[in-house]
């Protein structure tokens, strides 16, 4: 029996199967595998038993519900963490056998210990730890021997390839290379990379299998319809035309071959953010209620500068008016620098858009095969699996924080502090001529 009723996705008001729950359910069925709350073999003695009477209901069979989570009453008395729940965590100790040391130490009460690092900084301890690091090296590893078996296939994909086939043999291997490795649930690994096929290399391969490698790499001119609205977002926008970069996004390009031309831009981009940040900061200071800038505002509370102008040209001739003359004048200097750092930052942009548009058209098989299988598909798929491993350290991370406020301050601190707060409360009401 199996009781997969946890594993789904919530869709409005359907539960839908991934294709990981199929998978789950499939592989356990045909290997008769027994997994703690979720299948077992169950003797048809037991479905006999008079307690049954042959009823199939499978709650009956598999207890599917997480084990209570209780609290300790002698921790929240006399303070300390209980060692119960410490071990109840035994399958992160088994893959970091030291990591439980630096995070916990005894308190000198049997079964009970207290954290060695605070709360805020739990996380942090665990990323930094030297066997999470190694953890995290040992799934690159598999990941890395997993892209270097199929670039091979990827890079081959020609017209008329199946794509059904290619999807299932890379998922297929890589479900069997994290089948041993602790810790990350290899169904979960599977999962991530057919989220992505779904959203997005499933149409890749597609196009590649259907108009060849340098068609699929081609950037598509879009029109208007007649609403006057594009009918894709564009990559890039140069002259006014708009393009569309299916198969290899522009920020591929861009990192591949115009890396320092990114940098200066984003250089030039951190100038402009200073330049408004300190316009910003100048406008806030002088406007308001007898503020310096208050008359430059206009009717929907802005500072312009056609408004700084006007009132320049205003109070011209008003010698009484000399400081507010100079904070006009210091304001439309920022505005005219925070103008001309936006202009710059604009023709570096349509600069380097229009480089890479050029780029497209230069590339060769070759490469237009390693900015998409390398740069895009294993970069994503990488990242994503990268971020399951994160997600495993948030739960323990998430867990060990609960344990330590859980138990952070026995009850009868508690009550010294909620007497303490009563006698000064007290003390207040006399003094205001009241008493309790």
């Amino acid at each position: 029996m199996i009781d997969a009723s946890k594993g789904f996705l919530k869709d409005g008001n359907k539960n839908r199967l991934r294709a990981q729950d199929l998978h789950r359910i499939v592989d356990v069925f045909n290997r008769q595998t027994e997994v703690p709350r979720y299948s077992r073999m169950v003797p048809v003695a037991e479905i006999a038993n008079p307690a049954n009477d042959y009823n199939l209901n499978i709650p009956r069979y598999i207890d599917s519900s997480e084990p209570e989570d209780l609290h300790d009453l002698d921790a929240h008395l006399n303070g300390g963490i209980p060692d119960r729940d410490i071990d109840a965590l035994d399958n992160y100790w088994t893959v970091f056998p030291s990591l439980r040391q630096a995070l916990f130490a005894g308190n000198g009460r049997a079964g009970y210990s207290e954290a060695r690092v605070e709360t805020p900084q739990v996380k942090a301890a665990i990323l930094s730890h030297g066997e999470f690091q190694s953890y995290e090296e040992r799934v690159a590893t598999v990941l890395d021997g997993w892209c270097q078996a199929h670039a091979p296939v990827l890079k081959g994909l020609e017209i008329d390839t199946n794509p059904k086939g290619i999807i299932r043999a890379l998922a297929e291997d890589l479900l069997t290379r994290f089948a041993d490795l602790p810790l990350l649930d290899p169904y979960d690994v599977y999962q991530r990379l057919m989220d992505y096929w779904d959203e997005v290399m499933q149409d890749d391969v597609y196009l590649i299998v259907t108009d060849g490698w340098g068609e699929a790499a081609k950037p598509r001119g879009i029109v208007e319809d007649k609403d006057k609205k594009f009918k894709e977002t564009p990559d890039l926008t140069i002259k006014r035309r708009k393009y569309k970069m299916d198969l290899i996004p522009p920020g591929l390009i861009v990192a591949r071959y115009f890396a320092d031309e990114q940098v200066a831009i984003e250089e030039l981009q951190a100038k402009q953010e200073d330049a408004t940040r300190e316009l910003e900061e100048f406008i806030e200071e002088y406007t308001g209620e007898e503020g310096l800038l208050e008359d430059a505002v206009n009717d929907k509370g802005k500072v312009t500068k056609g408004g700084v102008m006007e009132r320049l040209k205003a109070i011209r001739y008003e010698k009484e008016s000399d400081e507010e003359h100079d904070a006009l004048k210091h304001c439309r200097t920022l505005i005219e620098t925070e103008a001309e750092a936006a202009k710059v930052v604009k023709e570096a942009q349509a600069r380097l858009d229009e480089q890479v548009l050029a780029r497209y058209g230069a590339l060769t098989e070759t490469e237009i095969k390693t900015l998409a299988v390398e740069d895009k598909w294993f970069a994503s798929i990488q990242a994503v699996i990268k971020g399951e491993v994160h997600r495993l350290t948030q739960q323990l991370a998430g867990r060990v924080k609960e344990l330590e406020e859980r138990y952070v301050r026995p009850l009868p601190e508690l009550g010294r502090e909620v007497e303490a707060f009563g006698a000064k409360v007290e003390g207040h009401l006399k003094r205001m001529g009241f008493s309790l």
